[in-house]
């Protein structure tokens, strides 16, 4: 799946991934445990509002910090069904993209907490439906959409193999 539609809540710059999941909770291999934490500092309330399917949104430096997968994957587990951001910290993205969470970045978005909001990686962009605003991003490398449509790079490995086996398979 390449296209996500859900509602959007939206947060500011500079949220790290203390901010995501507080550092207390890193210590547990249980997804529901990180999700039902995620952005407890932040907003106490998210956990209980966000449904399945809905979009985070963001400002600039989203996930800055330390290098810790847990955030991706609270946010996963939680419902959300992509991230939009003005901008993402490197790590940050790549841990998403590992664990199956898709990020877009739309570095002017004017996105307002509680629209409608579409998202098609493919064709990089992203529509405000409450507002009728379409923004573009980069549209995101097919292999990039196969890892996110495997669930993740560790799904993607089982199904398509590593570097190495394809190697030995020539």
């Amino acid at each position: 799946m390449s296209v996500f539609r859900g509602i959007a809540h939206v947060y500011g710059d500079n949220i790290d991934t203390d901010r995501i999941i507080p550092g207390k909770y890193t210590k547990t291999l249980d997804a529901q445990t990180l999700a039902a934490h995620v952005l407890e500092d932040l907003d106490p309330n998210f956990a209980g509002r966000v449904r399945p399917g809905d979009v985070f949104v963001a400002g600039y430096h989203f996930g800055a910090g330390s290098s810790r997968e847990q955030a991706a994957i609270a946010l996963k587990v939680a419902g959300i069904s992509v991230v939009i951001a003005r901008s993402f910290a490197g790590i940050f993205y790549r841990n998403a993209i590992n664990i199956g969470l898709p990020l877009v970045e739309a570095p002017d978005h004017a996105i307002l907490d509680g629209h409608c909001v579409c998202v098609d990686l493919e064709q990089g962009l992203v529509v405000d439906e409450t507002s009728g605003c379409v923004y573009r991003s980069a549209r995101m490398p097919p292999v990039m959409v196969a890892i996110l449509r495997a669930g993740g790079l560790v799904n993607y490995l089982r199904q398509y193999g590593d570097y190495e086996m394809e190697c030995e398979a020539t």
